[in-house]
């Protein structure tokens, strides 16, 4: 992960999110919020090699072939995959600085948060 992408979208639990990092975000989480959508990615990033033809994605799925190339374009269009045809077949390969930007909004800081000091706590017993 370089620093630029680190900078770029900091976890949510180190400091809020700017505008514009959130709807970038949100992009890319709603793509991903569909099950055949994260199943393909999962799939693509931990076939053998790194990248999967589309004819070993269509089986794993009771869906028809135009149905898994929109999922397939959504995933594309967010910029979580990219594509090579090779003859009449595509190969797609997960993104890693994209798909590490969504791991890394979820990644809990190393350390707890600081306090500024004693906090008062009022324990009530029934």
């Amino acid at each position: 992960m370089t620093a630029t992408t680190a900078q770029c979208c900091a976890p949510i639990a180190r400091e809020p999110l700017r505008e514009d990092e959130a709807a970038e975000l949100a992009g890319l989480l709603k793509a991903v919020a569909d099950p055949v959508r994260l199943r393909l990615l999962s799939m693509i990033g931990s076939h053998a090699g790194g990248e999967a033809c589309v004819c070993d994605l269509t089986d794993a799925f009771d869906l028809t072939a135009p149905t898994i190339s929109h999922h397939l374009k959504v995933l594309r269009t967010a910029g979580l995959i990219d594509g090579e045809r090779r003859g009449t077949w595509v190969y797609y390969r997960i993104i890693p600085e994209v798909v590490n930007r969504l791991g890394a909004l979820f990644t809990p800081p190393a350390e707890p948060a600081r306090s500024s000091g004693p906090v008062d706590v009022e324990l009530i017993t029934a």
